[in-house]
Order: structure tokens, then C-alpha cells, then sequence
């Protein structure tokens, strides 16, 4: 007889904002996360990388949600249904405290679904973590990232540690007004 997998994995809060519902990430979540790294548009994120580069990354941030209770959140359009990236915590080796950062579908840039959806992890993180701030550590070129960090109300703190000497950190206060 066998006996049924343990359960070992955190649940995964289920996010709702107006247009989006942000849950656990799913295993097709990856072909998205593994065309975003095959293309020129992963070059602020690390640079190209192989389907199995690729895999590991992603395995490796989805397995945060087990080994530290928070991680990234699967993005949905509510309205279709239709996977639009992903948004959450990473803290990976090498990153100094958990980051909060994005990615989207080609398809879903400039609608506003990342400043959406990052807003409800940010509110998310408020209320389940005793942190006094989150950062973004954004690649000084990315001038896009930099921006929506910038307009979820962080601010440039260069007192605090990116992963490489020259990313620009954005600090979000997590004790103040929501």
C-alpha cells in the first residue's frame, strides 16, 4: 500500500484587487516565465537564459513559499482568466533581506497590473510580517521598475544593500499609513 504525500508546502493567501486575483504559482505559470528569460526583455533581470536556467530560477523562487512562507503570487486577470506574470516576495541566495518585484506578459505591460497587483502585496506583507520596510533592487537601467517602484510610494535609499553594488534599492516603509 502507499501512503499519500504529506502535505508540506505553506498555503498560499489568495489576493483579490479589482482586476486581478493573485494566488500560488501554478507549473504552467513557467513556459511565461520561460519565454520572458529567452527574450532581450529579461536583459535587466539577469539576461537571457536557457529553458533550464530558467527552470531553476523558477523552481527555485517558488520553492520560497515552503522554505519561507512567502514568495511570488501567480497573476490572473479576473475578468478572462488569463495568466498575466507574477508578483511578490524573492530571496533568493545573495539578496540581503526579501524583495518585493514583478515581471508581466508582453501583453499585459503598460496596463497597470503590476502597480495593481504590487499594491496588494505590499498590503499583504503589512499585515502578515512584523518588517519595518521592503526594498525593490531594481538594475539602475531599468528605468521602467524604477519608476513603479517610485509610484508605489518607495523612495531611493542608497544606505541599503542591493545584490550587485550599483542596483538602485527602493525602500517602502511597512509601519506607516497604508
Amino acid at each position: 500500500m502507499t501512503e499519500a504525500p504529506r502535505q508540506i508546502t505553506q498555503a498560499v493567501p489568495v489576493l483579490l484587487t479589482e482586476r486581478l486575483r493573485l494566488r500560488a504559482p501554478r507549473l504552467e505559470d513557467f513556459e511565461a516565465f520561460a519565454t520572458f528569460f529567452a527574450s532581450d526583455r529579461s536583459v535587466h533581470e539577469g539576461g537571457l537564459k536557457d529553458r533550464l536556467a530558467a527552470w531553476q530560477h523558477w523552481a527555485a523562487d517558488v520553492a520560497l513559499w515552503t522554505l519561507k512562507g512567502y514568495g511570488p503570487f501567480g497573476v490572473d486577470d479576473r475578468e478572462t482568466g488569463a495568466y498575466l506574470g507574477e508578483v511578490g516576495l524573492y530571496h533568493g541566495e545573495g539578496y540581503p533581506a526579501p524583495e518585493l518585484g514583478w515581471f508581466v506578459v508582453p501583453e499585459a505591460e503598460g496596463r497597470g497590473f503590476a502597480l495593481e497587483a504590487a499594491r496588494a502585496v505590499l498590503d499583504w506583507v503589512r499585515g502578515s510580517f512584523d518588517w519595518p520596510h521592503i526594498t525593490n533592487i531594481i538594475e539602475p537601467a531599468n528605468a521602467r521598475s524604477i519608476a513603479l517602484g517610485l509610484r508605489l510610494g518607495g523612495v531611493i535609499d542608497p544606505t541599503l544593500p542591493g545584490i550587485d553594488p550599483t542596483d538602485v534599492v527602493i525602500r517602502h516603509d511597512l509601519r506607516g499609513a497604508t
